[in-house]
């Protein structure tokens, strides 16, 4: 068997030690509470010298108290590691796909391909790529991934509701286009 790295090792120790299960969380809830309550100004403002400033204490012990309350709570943390995780990859199906997208401009932003319809198609495929490789890359329970579990729960009729869906939109969208008339500012005296 392989031998655990120190990083690891520190990293694990951080998890007997609590770090994620309470001082992160508590960080975070503290931070997010104490701004939304800085940034509302729900407990008044006080004068000093004609300026108005937050009743900071106040703010801050609302926040510590309700920081607390969140990470004496099993199930809120939980939710919270679970929802955050899930934002986090999110953010990098996006920011993947604005990797991508920014392959089609060059430093000087001018577009290597000029909108239309090539473009749109690129970009389109690259969101397509982008999502099926991020569900390749989730697990589930029973050792396949997000795009196994997908691919083998299609049902026919679903699919052919989906394609059918996707042709009307394409058809309606086709019958509905209208090219953009350009205005004629340089024929007539105003």
């Amino acid at each position: 068997m392989a031998e655990e790295s120190v990083l690891r090792g520190i990293i694990s120790f951080f998890v007997e030690l609590g770090v994620y299960d309470v001082i992160l969380p508590f960080i975070l809830v503290f931070a997010i509470v104490f701004a939304i309550l800085e940034k509302t100004k729900i407990f008044g403002v006080e004068k000093i010298d004609g300026d108005d400033y937050t009743k900071k204490n106040i703010n801050a012990m609302v926040a510590f108290v309700i920081s607390f309350l969140v990470i004496a709570s099993g199930k809120l943390v939980g939710i919270l590691n679970k929802a955050l995780g899930n934002i986090v990859i999110l953010l990098m199906v996006v920011v993947s796909f604005l990797i991508l997208i920014g392959s089609f401009f060059s430093n000087d932003e001018n577009v290597f391909l000029e909108k239309g319809p090539w473009r749109t198609s690129f970009m389109v495929a690259a969101l397509i790529g982008v999502t099926l490789i991020f569900l390749n890359a989730v697990p589930t329970g029973d050792d396949s991934n997000w795009l196994e579990w997908g691919w083998n729960n299609l049902d026919t009729k679903w699919a052919g509701a989906i394609i059918l869906i996707v042709i009307v939109i394409a058809f309606m969208s086709f019958i509905i286009y209208e090219p953009n008339k350009k205005a004629n500012h340089g024929n007539g005296g105003d």
